[in-house]
């Protein structure tokens, strides 16, 4: 059993793994594991478990500015992580979720 209908899927994966390497792109050494983290326990990705049609269709940077202002988000400096991982990870997580039926904050736990 899937989380949320199938048209939201590529969606989401696709925004949360763009998601992820913005946050490494866009300010050297930021703790992305952090960001990562606080991300996926959020309210707002709570929102996206349960496919918020408004979240769902914000690109990278709407939503990147929408978590920040929303959860008083605030980078922290520290290691980060270069390539394509940020985004695999983030495509990952969310795809798993979304198959598995799992909630985001259950994923980042295992």
């Amino acid at each position: 059993m899937a989380a949320y209908p199938k048209c939201y899927l590529n969606e989401i994966v696709e925004t949360q793994g763009k998601l992820f390497e913005y946050v490494a792109d866009i300010t050297p050494k930021v703790n992305v594991e952090d960001f990562i983290n606080k991300y996926m326990m959020s309210k707002t990705r709570m929102y996206l478990d349960r496919a918020d049609a408004y979240l769902s269709n914000l690109n990278t940077k709407e939503l990147y500015d929408y978590f920040c202002q929303t959860e008083n988000y605030i980078p922290k400096r520290g290691d980060g992580l270069d390539g394509f991982k940020p985004n695999w990870i983030g495509q990952f997580y969310a795809f798993y979720q979304w198959k598995n039926d799992t909630p985001s904050v259950a994923v980042i736990k295992k």
